[in-house]
């Protein structure tokens, strides 16, 4: 674990932004001995001005000296009291992966204007973007990555509605055409098309290295249950699978939790909704 801090401001914080935020970290009596940094909201999180996350990013790049002891960022560490996540703003990151080479560990939470750009980065071992919709932008610079030493790769894929612009083939492209030689822990979670993701997944070459296996928060009904079934007892490698938030019966729940070697969360079982004869599921993280 990383010794870690959080900064952020509540709404009660008038006259504060992201400038004196970032302020506020550097002159931290407890900064020099961190290597954990976690930023919570930065002052109106949802309003794209001068001063939105982008002047944290633009400054921990400026100030790249200051933050050579830092493994580990998170960006926009909230919850929907602070700001919904579909309203964060977020950024441009293109310029941090050379500015952090000792950088193991980023996490993005929100997709608003999001840009990774050219991603190259020789030590980053875990890349999490939690999010209503990933933009197909996005998850392309996450395919043409450089990151020989990435270990968990955790994507909230979301909905058409709040960001989402691909479908199963952006999904199958990235399983195809990303080289992650070092990745153990595979996590493409909070989708509406959670079954078919589950398919795409289950025939990548990422199958055969990987340890856990994450599809949770999605839509995934008992179709993807079953394939998971038939087809995991191939992969005696994977050791954990992540199901949490699902619309699998309890039947299938049962089988699940029944495949040998394998620790199987199935906790938070949802009910599908009808309305006007229609049948509906969602994911866990939308709005």
């Amino acid at each position: 674990m990383y010794k870690s801090k959080r900064f952020a401001y509540t709404y009660e914080d008038e006259g504060k932004d992201a400038s004196s935020l970032l302020e506020e970290i550097m002159g931290d009596a407890e900064f020099p001995g961190l290597e954990e940094v976690v930023i919570g909201p930065w002052g109106e999180c949802w309003d794209d001005t001068e001063e939105g996350v982008q002047v944290l990013i633009d400054g921990i790049v400026e100030h790249k000296d200051a933050f050579s002891h830092i493994k580990s960022l998170f960006f926009g560490d909230m919850d929907y009291e602070d700001c919904e996540v579909s309203w964060i703003i977020q950024g441009n990151y293109s310029k941090l992966w050379e500015a952090m080479p000792q950088l193991e560990k980023l996490v993005i939470k929100g997709s608003n204007e999001l840009k990774l750009g050219k991603v190259v980065h020789a030590n980053l071992q875990h890349l999490e973007i939690i999010c209503g919709g990933l933009p197909k932008s996005v998850i392309l610079s996450i395919q043409e990555a450089k990151l020989p030493a990435l270990q968990k790769l955790l994507l909230y894929l979301g909905v058409e509605d709040y960001g989402f612009d691909g479908d199963l083939s952006t999904i199958q492209a990235l399983l195809s055409e990303s080289d992650f030689p070092q990745l153990t822990y595979l996590g493409l979670t909070d989708s509406e098309i959670q079954d078919e993701i589950a398919e795409a997944v289950l025939g990548c070459k990422y199958m055969g290295q990987i340890t856990t296996l994450d599809l949770s928060m999605g839509s995934l009904s008992d179709k993807g249950g079953q394939m998971l079934l038939d087809r995991l007892s191939g992969y005696p490698n994977i050791t954990q699978l992540e199901l949490e938030y699902h619309y699998l019966s309890d039947d299938m729940m049962e089988k699940l939790k029944g495949l040998p070697g394998v620790k199987v969360n199935v906790e938070d079982q949802q009910e599908l909704e009808t309305y006007g004869g229609e049948t509906y599921c969602y994911p866990m993280l939308t709005e």
